[in-house]
């Protein structure tokens, strides 16, 4: 249990190193999706596997799904060129080798040496009574800056085209 604890950590850090050094987007979105998985089987390790497969499910699924619509909607450069970038073997090489440590770490923690993961496993209604009791109002508050931030992403990222009407006078000149 150690092992997959600390393996995982190792691998989580180096990921997320990867997303922080990264000057290429898709080479930041495949690092996070190493480094979330790791946080899963870091979950799943200390005994919470619903939070261990809430976070594959919901971050390294579903969040990184709108990353990529994201990255495709910025246009970076002609699709041919991108597509040959994201194909050459140096982009995959990090990621991989990560994803092969989580699972040689995931291995050994289910099969290997120190035998199957053990613990008193977390339920749904102890997570739920955990976050909407007495951390409610920290939920609420990640809740709004996300959305907060959703809005500031759509404003910052979206192009003015040629046609598109802008107004820029007051409701009262109207008056």
């Amino acid at each position: 249990m150690e092992l997959a604890f600390y393996g995982s950590s190792v691998v989580a850090i180096l990921a997320t190193l990867g997303v922080i050094s990264g000057t290429n987007p898709m080479h930041a979105l495949l690092y996070l999706i190493v480094s979330l998985i790791a946080v899963g089987m870091i979950f799943f390790s200390l005994g919470a596997s619903f939070v261990g497969a809430m976070q594959v499910i919901v971050y390294a699924g579903a969040i990184m799904v709108l990353f990529v619509f994201v990255v495709m909607m910025l246009n970076l450069g002609t699709a041919q060129e991108q597509e040959r970038q994201w194909m050459k073997p140096m982009t995959w090489v990090g990621p991989l080798l990560l994803s092969a440590g989580q699972m040689a770490v995931f291995y050994v923690a289910l099969h290997g040496i120190e035998g199957t993961i053990t613990g008193e496993p977390i339920t749904a209604k102890q997570v739920g009574i955990s976050l909407y009791g007495p951390y409610v109002l920290a939920v609420e508050l990640a809740s709004l800056l996300l959305l907060a931030g959703l809005v500031a992403a759509y404003h910052l990222g979206r192009e003015t085209r040629r046609g598109d009407i802008i107004s820029t006078r007051n409701e009262e000149d109207d008056a």
